[in-house]
């Protein structure tokens, strides 16, 4: 998530800090900045640039040195969206997660969209992680063989599937020998996209999850992937179906409502940039006497009530 000062909008660098200690001292393997969640297409490049930036320089501050961080990319041209790419190498990203171009959806044939993701790869300082998310590029679904084609290249090492297709990610998982809890493979990682087929996506050969819904419970987040690497199928089960519930109302309220979730159960969070809108205008107070909630807010928080209580006893 990005996080914003509620008056004036700037960057909220403290809480942006803040947040990404609190999720890898949860025990999240990896972070990313600047992608859907962290509102990246609201951002200008420099505060993108400065956004990884802290984020890195938090972790290392607070002993996670070996901790990487990902760089999500939205660039549309292939000059751009390498000058993008070196960017996210000097702030300090390992990995850069890129998404097709989609503004000129008329010209986005599959030799366009080849020689884009290829001419990245070729220039780009550090690898690429596909993202497979039609509902962000007008509508462009990449399939199974188009996603294998791309990923012969060296510079591409995984993709992300925010498609929901858990097909396409076992049939990427296998002919790329992707990494898997239990073996390493040759370095490929084939990632669900939401936390809601995390497990779905174990079982198929996957890799693992890029969730937002890590930002609000982490912990659940790692403890599905833990219970399955320890074979204990039933109980991931049961874990999965548990975060599943919880993971559809934070995706159901987007951004705002995430961020109103992590505001009422960490004490922080804040408001998106505008033109989303915040949730509805503030109305009760709340008992414990240092914030408002409005009405939607406490019906979030209620929905999700379930997963935190699980989330906090972990």
């Amino acid at each position: 998530m990005t996080f914003f000062d509620p008056e004036t909008e700037d960057v909220d660098t403290f809480t942006v800090k803040h947040h990404a200690v609190r999720l890898v001292e949860a025990g999240l393997a990896r972070l990313i900045t600047l992608g859907s969640n962290g509102e990246a297409v609201h951002l200008s490049q420099s505060e993108g640039q400065a956004i990884t930036r802290a984020t890195c320089d938090a972790l290392d501050e607070a002993g996670y040195k070996d901790v990487s961080v990902m760089v999500g990319c939205n660039g549309q041209s292939v000059r751009g969206t390498i000058e993008i790419c070196k960017e996210a190498a000097e702030s300090g990203g390992d990995s850069v997660l890129l998404l097709l171009p989609g503004y000129y959806r008329y010209a986005m044939t599959e030799e366009a969209i080849y020689s884009y993701f290829t001419k990245v790869a070729d220039s780009s300082p550090i690898p690429l992680i596909l993202h497979n998310y039609s509902g962000n590029v007008a509508g462009i679904d990449m399939d199974s063989d188009f996603i294998l084609k791309l990923s012969a290249h060296p510079n591409i090492l995984g993709t992300k599937f925010t498609c929901g297709n858990t097909g396409k990610l076992a049939r990427v998982a296998l002919e790329m020998d992707a990494v898997t809890p239990a073996a390493k493979g040759w370095g490929y990682m084939a990632l669900a996209g939401m936390a809601d087929f995390l497990l779905q996506g174990l079982l198929v050969g996957g890799s693992g999850v890029i969730a937002g819904g890590a930002n609000v419970a982490p912990k659940a987040c790692v403890k599905v992937p833990g219970l399955f690497s320890e074979g204990k199928i039933d109980e991931a089960i049961a874990a999965r179906k548990r975060l599943s519930k919880g993971d559809w109302v934070l995706t159901k309220a987007a951004i705002p409502g995430t961020e109103s979730a992590i505001m009422s159960y960490f004490g922080y969070g804040g408001h998106p940039r505008q033109p989303l809108q915040r949730l509805s205008i503030m109305e009760d107070y709340d008992l414990s006497g240092w914030f408002y909630q409005s009405t939607q807010e406490k019906e979030i928080a209620e929905k999700v009530k379930d997963l935190m209580e699980w989330e906090n006893a972990l």
